[in-house]
């Protein structure tokens, strides 16, 4: 069943379904393949071209009743329809999320550590949000709100939702231009320099991070323990794990890229403390900021204590 009808945009027309969007070719300049119209006009449901991939893959797209494939030609008036997944099939996961900001477009939540964001398990951010995140009702809402980048599943911090299609499209955009202003808090072994950069590539790709030692203190365990300030440029998987474990500063509790620095029942050192982005809707510029979680004080209050303890008996 139909339930909006929006005019036509540049060359398509579109409707939102309940479970599922069409689009009607309006007018064509050239002869195009619907897997390049999609990508020419990436507000029609999906904002990146891997997303497009998938979609096909899936076979999540159809033209004229039929599952298409990237390669069938277009001409005017033919419909394309993207369906999204059945309500149904989804997942729900019943874990309580602190929401730190919420309106009928987005949604900030404090992502804890431990959960994947997403992916093709049950305990997942993407399937507790159904519980936390009320939908929005707007003309383009999403069925279910959408995480619009990820955070490592040993990562805490503040992660970014998307509860329109537009919001979707926007905000994905403005992290695939670098435009999003993040920053990490990390406990890592050793006495790293006061400031200064990592751009070592990841898996051949360029990545860039910045960063500030915020405090530095002796370590009975690893000789010193700095806490640093992260500023990624770049978004690559596992980016400030590789590099500062690269550089010689792995982070406490990083077991992948250092076994040694483990300490057991206290996860990985590592939290999304702030994000800032233009906002889709309002376009103003919105910052979101968390506290240093409370065991990293802790850490370092221990650390302190048994250095002064060993040093009170020499």
């Amino acid at each position: 069943m139909l339930s909006v009808f929006t005019p036509a945009v540049n060359n398509y027309a579109y409707f939102y379904l309940m479970n599922s969007t069409l689009f009607k070719v309006v007018s064509l300049k050239k002869p195009t393949r619907v897997f390049d119209y999609i990508l020419e006009n990436p507000s029609i449901v999906l904002p990146t071209k891997t997303s497009v991939k998938k979609a096909f893959k899936r076979a999540q797209i159809y033209v004229n009743g039929i599952v298409a494939t990237t390669g069938d030609w277009l001409k005017v008036g033919d419909e394309i329809v993207f369906k999204t997944k059945d309500l149904a099939q989804q997942k729900v996961f019943p874990l309580s999320l602190e929401v730190l900001y919420e309106d009928e477009f987005i949604a900030v939540i404090n992502k804890p550590a431990g959960y994947a964001v997403s992916g093709n398990f049950y305990k997942t951010i993407q399937n507790a949000l159904s519980t936390n995140i009320a939908l929005s009702s707007q003309i383009d809402a999403l069925l279910i709100p959408r995480p619009v980048h990820r955070l490592d599943k040993l990562t805490s911090g503040v992660l970014v939702i998307a509860k329109t299609k537009s919001a979707q499209i926007n905000l994905s955009k403005q992290f695939e231009n670098q435009a999003i202003e993040k920053t990490y808090y990390a406990l890592v072994k050793g006495k790293i320099e006061c400031s200064g950069f990592f751009d070592a590539p990841i898996a051949s790709q360029s990545a860039f991070t910045s960063y500030t030692r915020v405090q530095v203190e002796k370590s009975l365990s690893y000789s010193w323990v700095s806490l640093v300030k992260l500023n990624p440029k770049t978004g690559r998987t596992h980016q400030l794990r590789i590099h500062l474990a690269h550089a010689g500063y792995p982070i406490i509790g990083d077991y992948l890229y250092d076994s040694n620095s483990v300490l057991k029942g206290k996860g990985l050192f590592l939290c999304a403390s702030k994000i800032g982005f233009t906002h889709p809707n309002s376009k103003e510029f919105k910052t979101f900021e968390l506290p240093i979680p409370n065991k990293y004080a802790s850490l370092f209050e221990r650390e302190l204590r048994r250095w002064n303890k060993f040093n009170s008996k020499v």
